[in-house]
């Protein structure tokens, strides 16, 4: 049986949804600082560091036109990361359909789409995936069936898309917990955290991020779960 190598696998064209901000820019942030090339997409990406797009997760015909793009234009793709992502909490039957939908839209729906055209150019490559789930997809609570069905959602497709591709591209789950970033912004007291709360550092997330797409080859983690070590939601 061939051992795995040990050798890390070195950095390349990394497409980052949600790149400009929260989790998705301490991504591109890691990723450049280990010799990686961060392609940002974005709803807004004026000013972003990086080669960025502009494009909506939500418009999945779109999506994925602009993700074969970007291939095209950058000769090939090394890794995804699906960072972008939204919530609403609140009880079912306070939340307009529309709302709960597009939650579901942009964190699952958009993540499949992005995914999907990237598979052409991470065969080639033999690529790696990095989904963003949360600790909200293994572990429920009330008022937020949106986030919670869209998290649980991103954990499924991940895992079937990983026996379906096993030995052709990595796929590997990202099950973060709360950070300090701008996600929880415009909520209202009752669903926003404390200022005492725990949050982690992006950074830290990031950094767990560039060690799945590391990982030499012929070794994969499969799922990764990172959070403050006083982190309520888990287990």
């Amino acid at each position: 049986m061939p051992i795995a190598s040990t050798t890390p696998t070195p950095l390349g064209r990394t497409l980052i949804t949600g790149g400009a901000s929260g989790l998705g820019l301490a991504v591109a942030d890691a990723v450049a600082a280990a010799g990686g090339t961060p392609i940002v997409v974005d709803l807004a990406v004026e000013g972003s560091a990086y080669t960025a797009y502009q494009g909506d997760v939500t418009d999945t015909r779109g999506v994925e036109a602009l993700v074969a793009r970007i291939a095209e234009e950058q000769g090939g793709l090394d890794a995804v990361v699906t960072a972008a992502g939204i919530d609403k909490p609140g009880r079912l039957d306070e939340i307009p359909g529309d709302v709960w939908e597009r939650v579901v839209a942009v964190n699952l729906l958009g993540t499949v789409a992005v995914v999907r055209a990237a598979l052409p150019a991470l065969y080639e490559t033999h690529g790696r995936v990095v989904t963003v789930s949360s600790s909200l997809g293994v572990r429920a609570v009330s008022d937020a069936t949106a986030y919670s069905a869209s998290k649980f959602g991103v954990i499924g497709f991940s895992r079937a898309l990983a026996a379906e591709t096993r030995g052709q591209i990595g796929v590997t789950t990202l099950i973060p917990a709360g950070m300090k970033t701008r996600f929880f912004d415009g909520r209202t007291a009752q669903y926003a955290p404390g200022e005492d709360a725990d949050l982690n550092d992006p950074a830290n997330v990031a950094a767990a991020v560039v060690f799945a797409l590391q990982s030499p080859r012929g070794s994969e983690i499969r799922e990764i779960s990172v959070m403050h070590e006083a982190e309520p939601s888990w287990p």
